[in-house]
């Protein structure tokens, strides 16, 4: 262990001299990702609202709204941006990560904030790689999505395990988003003073509906891997649309529905103000 912090060290100074001279393009596309973020849960929020109340809409993942996005008029257009913008926000992930630009540091909770940063940056650019593949064939190819990489890893050594650790810890990530939303933490992360006085409030109701919503959605997620785990079922490991399957399946579902989606586009809109205000030092 001992000869592994110098080494961290060590890569995590020069990746601060690389990201210093890219620096202001870096946040260009950090900014520019929080915007296609914001603009990909709106997009979820609004189809689950007309799903809950209007019968018109339906529920959906990142990749279904992606397709949304495509079908609308010069929605190629959009989505390429959209795609451009994912893929800057998994190149900011993968910064935070290397140069530790939030200073989480380099004990044990820190370097698992920062693998959970090129968790995400892997995610997000998965997610990027979808909408270029719409833009260019109008087809983001296979459907298995979750089930399919679950298949994968339990098909290998101590799968099974795995995947069950992996449900605990998006269920733990579900919990801290709806702490992170009750205790406004997220305000640290915006220069509020920056913010237009009329709004600011606005900000932070936004991002508090935003980081509980999410982390509902999260926490019956990684409930859905575990179930999945437990019964060896790849089947039952299930993405954000049939996470908001079940929610309307509960009583009183069509409310409780449209509750989790308005959080979902009031998580979109506190991306827009992040892009706009959020604190990003590289």
């Amino acid at each position: 262990m001992a000869n592994i912090t110098p080494t961290l060290d060590k890569a995590q100074q020069q990746a601060e001299r690389s990201v210093h001279k890219a620096g202001p393009w870096v946040e260009k596309l950090a900014r520019l990702g929080y915007g296609a973020k914001g603009i990909v849960y709106i997009v979820i929020g609004f189809l689950a609202v007309e799903a809950a109340f209007s019968r018109g809409g339906q529920t959906t993942n990142s990749q279904g709204a992606l397709a949304s996005i495509a079908a609308q008029p010069f929605g190629q257009l959009m989505l390429g941006l959209v795609g451009v913008g994912l893929a800057g926000y998994a190149l900011w992930r993968f910064v935070e990560a290397g140069i530790d630009a939030e200073n989480k540091g380099s004990d044990a909770k820190g370097i698992a904030t920062r693998v959970g940063y090129v968790l995400s940056g892997i995610a997000y650019a998965v997610l990027a790689f979808t909408a270029f593949q719409l833009v260019r064939s109008g087809s983001s190819g296979s459907q298995g999505g979750t089930q399919d990489w679950t298949a994968r890893l339990m098909a290998e050594p101590f799968g099974q395990a795995l995947l069950g650790i992996i449900g605990l810890v998006v269920v733990g990530l579900g919990l801290a988003q709806i702490v992170k939303g009750y205790k406004a933490d997220f305000s640290k992360e915006l220069e509020l003073n920056k913010v237009p006085q009329a709004f600011q409030q606005w900000a932070v109701v936004s991002g508090r509906l935003g980081y509980i919503a999410r982390g509902v959605v999260f926490a019956i997620i990684g409930g859905f891997f575990v179930e999945a785990a437990f019964h060896a079922n790849p089947q039952q490991a299930k993405g954000l649309g049939s996470a908001l399957d079940l929610v309307s399946q509960q009583s009183y579902g069509s409310l409780l529905l449209g509750i989790v989606a308005v959080g979902l586009i009031a998580y979109g809109i506190f991306m827009l103000v992040e892009a706009r205000y959020r604190r990003i030092s590289v």
